[in-house]
C-alpha cells in the first residue's frame, strides 16, 4: 500500500508538469506560427492588400465626393451668404444711424436758428415798444414842459405887471409921508422912469 500510494503521489507530481510542459511546447509553436502569419508584413499578400487599399480609397472617395463635400460646401455657401447678408445690414444700419444722425443734427441746427430768431424778434419787439412808450413819454413830458413854461411866463408877466403897480403904490405912499402927496399917474410915470429893462 506504501508502495502504491507512493507511484500515486508520483504520479499526480508528474502529470502536472507534463501538462505545463505540453502546454508550453503548444503554445511556443503558436507564437512562431503567428510571428510567421502576420498579413500586413507577409509579401504574398501584398498585392491583394493593394487592391483591397485601392477599392477602399476608391468607395470613400466616392462617397466623401458625392455626400460629404456638396453638404459640407452647402453648409460653406449658406455661412458664407449669411455673414455677406449680415455685414450688408450691418453697413445698411450704419448708413441709417449716419442719416439719423445727421437730420437730428440738420434738425437741432435748424431749432436753434429759430430760437435765435424768436429771441431776436422778441428783443427787436420789445425794443421797439420801449422805444415807443419812452418817445410818447417823451413827447408827453414836452408837451408838459412847453404849457408849464407857458404858466411860467404868463405868471411871469404877470408878475413884473404887478411890480410896477405896486411900486408906484409904494413910491406914492413914501413920497406921501415925507413930501406932499401925489397923484398916481405921477408916482407910475417916476417909477417907469427909474425901471431898468433886462
Amino acid at each position: 500500500m506504501a508502495a502504491s500510494g507512493t507511484v500515486i503521489y508520483v504520479a499526480e507530481t508528474t502529470a502536472p508538469a507534463a501538462t505545463e510542459a505540453h502546454a508550453a511546447t503548444t503554445a511556443g509553436t503558436a507564437v512562431a506560427e503567428v510571428k510567421e502569419a502576420f498579413p500586413p508584413f507577409d509579401p504574398s499578400t501584398f498585392g491583394s492588400q493593394l487592391l483591397w487599399l485601392a477599392v477602399t480609397f476608391l468607395i470613400l472617395y466616392l462617397v466623401a465626393s458625392r455626400v460629404a463635400l456638396p453638404k459640407i460646401g452647402g453648409i460653406i455657401e449658406s455661412r458664407r451668404q449669411r455673414i455677406d447678408g449680415d455685414l450688408a445690414e450691418a453697413d445698411r444700419m450704419r448708413r441709417d444711424t449716419d442719416q439719423a444722425v445727421a437730420n437730428y443734427e440738420a434738425t437741432l441746427a435748424q431749432a436753434r436758428a429759430s430760437a435765435q430768431k424768436i429771441a431776436d424778434d422778441t428783443r427787436g419787439s420789445v425794443r421797439a415798444d420801449i422805444d415807443g412808450k419812452r418817445k410818447a413819454a417823451e413827447e408827453r413830458l414836452s408837451g408838459q414842459m412847453a404849457e408849464a413854461e407857458g404858466r411860467i411866463q404868463s405868471m411871469k408877466v404877470a408878475a413884473l405887471g404887478n411890480v410896477d403897480a405896486i411900486a408906484a403904490d409904494a413910491a406914492q405912499a413914501l413920497v406921501a409921508r415925507l413930501t406932499s402927496p401925489v397923484s398916481p399917474d405921477e408916482a407910475a410915470a417916476a417909477v417907469a422912469k427909474l425901471k431898468v429893462t433886462p
